[in-house]
């Protein structure tokens, strides 16, 4: 009884260490919840709009969510304080600014403004077998392309790159030139030009200048040139290339005649099944329907004549089966479509960069020169020269 008594005791001794140590240990993880320890402490937040009072008192909700959203915060009922030094270092050596004497360096940046060109939209389809008047072959056509390809780069940027003080008289905004291809996608058969322009002159100008619109020899008015009414809504603009490869789809009307007897409103009808077929696809970059080329946006002779649909595809068939299951096709409006894969060719020379991994003959570090070139020349190249092609 005696050697039993004794380990009852023990037992009993080993029971309540265990609870006491419990109790601290809880005790402990209490204040480091209420007390935020040095390596939790969050980057400052540095603004006026943003940034909170070091006496302000901080919910545990707020504190829960510091880590995540990096949030200034502070608890009132902390008796931490770290010092200055260890404060420095729980930020990696980070200098904690004052909010007052950082407004001098923020920049506050307005609404992007809006170009002298901008208003009128327009396409421009150029393909090179309907427009070529010199009785080329497939392989002559594309040579000559490929080469005219920097002299389009550069007569796009000389369009683009205006200001106040340089080139202020261009009337052209060039807002993209795809460059389509065949439909085994392995060379360049023509091209789509997106532009802007106050007149529609100015615009038929631009492209009968184009170089290689000049080398086809066609008449300018041949190429197919159409207002667009660009449909700017945030689901129908997913990024080119985040699904798959990007196409464009091109849809022309059947002839009134063609559609048959109570008919003449068939587009009217399916307007709202194409853009819901559009949106929930999450695969359209940007579409819209094209009009006649009037003068005037307004004009009543400015009718609907086609669609075209710039979209992502993982194949030629997915995109074909797009194509196919648009409700307007699907319907009998269009007399005619056409898929492409594109590349986007960059107009702007703005955001271009040394290849580091180029010896210099490549055609990236080709590009970047010749925005070197241009602001040699005097081009305003920088973003904030041109502000309203930052897009």
């Amino acid at each position: 009884p005696a050697v039993a008594a004794a380990l009852r005791a023990a037992f009993e001794a080993l029971l309540a260490a265990a609870a006491a140590a419990i109790v601290a240990a809880s005790s402990r993880v209490a204040s480091a919840f209420s007390a935020p320890a040095a390596f939790m402490t969050p980057r400052p937040v540095v603004g006026p709009s943003t940034a909170r009072s070091s006496s302000s008192s901080s919910s545990p909700s707020s504190l829960l969510m510091s880590s995540y959203d990096m949030s200034d915060y502070s608890s009132s009922s902390s008796d931490y304080e770290p010092e200055p030094d260890e404060e420095d270092k729980a930020v990696g050596a980070q200098t904690v600014v004052d909010d007052e004497s950082s407004e001098e360096d923020v920049k506050v940046h307005g609404p992007v403004p809006m170009s002298k060109n901008a208003g009128n939209r327009f396409v421009a389809l150029i393909f090179d077998k309907a427009l070529d008047r010199n009785g080329r072959d497939w392989e002559e056509m594309m040579e000559n392309r490929t080469g005219l390809t920097g002299e389009h780069v550069r007569y796009c940027r000389e369009a683009n790159l205006y200001n106040e003080t340089f080139n202020s008289d261009s009337s052209v905004d060039v807002m993209q030139s795809y460059q389509i291809l065949s439909s085994c996608a392995t060379r360049p058969i023509g091209h789509i030009l997106i532009l802007e322009s106050q007149t529609l002159s100015d615009v038929q100008n631009f492209i009968a200048s184009d170089p290689i619109v000049q080398n086809l020899g066609c008449d300018p008015n041949d190429v197919p040139l159409y207002r667009w009414r660009h449909i700017k809504d945030q689901t129908l603009r997913i990024d080119d290339g985040r699904y798959g490869f990007p196409n464009v789809l091109i849809q022309l009307d059947r002839h009134p005649e063609e559609l048959g007897p109570g008919n003449a409103d068939l587009r009217d009808r399916l307007e709202k099944s194409k853009l819901e077929y559009m949106i929930r696809s999450e695969r359209v970059i940007a579409a819209g329907p094209l009009h006649m080329a009037t003068e005037i946006k307004g004009d009543p002779s400015s009718l609907p004549v086609g669609d075209v649909i710039f979209f992502n595809a993982k194949d030629r068939n997915e995109a074909i089966e797009f194509a196919q299951n648009d409700p307007a096709a699907l319907g009998g409006l269009y007399g005619s479509m056409r898929v492409h894969k594109y590349n986007t060719i960059d107009v702007t020379g703005k955001f271009v960069s040394d290849n580091l991994h180029d010896d210099g003959t490549g055609w990236y570090n080709r590009n970047a020169r010749l925005r070197k070139e241009m602001e040699a020349e005097g081009y305003p190249v920088d973003d904030e020269q041109t502000p309203w092609l930052n897009w």
